[in-house]
């Protein structure tokens, strides 16, 4: 009975402190669609504290009809480098799921990155679930991604706060694959976000 209060507590509060609304115009996501030219997939991304090994923060990138990531209280986006409606993120290209990937994982935190080939229907649900969910509040990334997930994956993946929970789940599903990424620049990655954005503006500059 405890647990079941202090969850409807939590729901409250971020009930209470809902997330601010971003809505990228139609325009600005018809230009920076895209799809990858792999399979309909599922990544689950989880990053982990390196020293007591628990999770920091939950997303997951669908390729479908086109690929996107579902950063919910992300902070990858914050500078609005890709077009964003309520924490879904488009145009991921090779080269910004790369630096996306990589910028989570420093010397204190690595990505555990999960992979799941999916029908097209299924990418084409998990897409249209993302995109209806709304704006994440601070602190509820793997209960909102594992909602999302408990959706597609009835009885396999349960609702969790927990970014490791929401892992296990997933994990266990047949044909997860799983690899993890660490990488050991300084915790301030924010000089990674600013040099891949001064190489971004270089190259769409050239391009115009």
């Amino acid at each position: 009975m405890r647990a079941w209060l202090l969850a409807v507590v939590a729901l409250m509060l971020l009930g209470a402190c809902a997330a601010e609304s971003v809505w990228a115009t139609d325009e600005e996501v018809a230009r920076a669609t895209y799809r990858h030219d792999g399979p309909p997939r599922l990544t689950l991304f989880t990053m982990l504290n390196n020293g007591n090994n628990n999770g920091a923060h939950t997303s997951l990138m669908i390729n479908g009809s086109q690929r996107v990531i579902f950063d919910p209280a992300g902070s990858f986006n914050k500078n609005r480098h890709l077009p964003e409606r309520n924490d879904v993120l488009f145009g991921i290209t090779p080269e910004v799921a790369d630096v996306y990937t990589r910028y989570h994982a420093r010397k204190t935190f690595r990505v555990k990155i999960q992979e799941l080939d999916v029908s097209p229907e299924l990418a084409e649900r998990a897409i249209k679930l993302v995109m209806a969910n709304g704006p994440v509040p601070n602190a509820a990334c793997s209960f909102s991604t594992s909602r999302i997930m408990a959706e597609l994956f009835p009885g396999q993946v349960g609702r969790s706060w927990s970014p490791r929970k929401t892992a296990e789940d997933f994990g266990r599903i047949p044909g997860v694959r799983e690899q993890e990424l660490y990488e050991y620049d300084d915790d301030d990655n924010s000089k990674v976000l600013e040099a891949w954005s001064l190489a971004r503006a270089s190259t769409m500059t050239k391009s115009q």
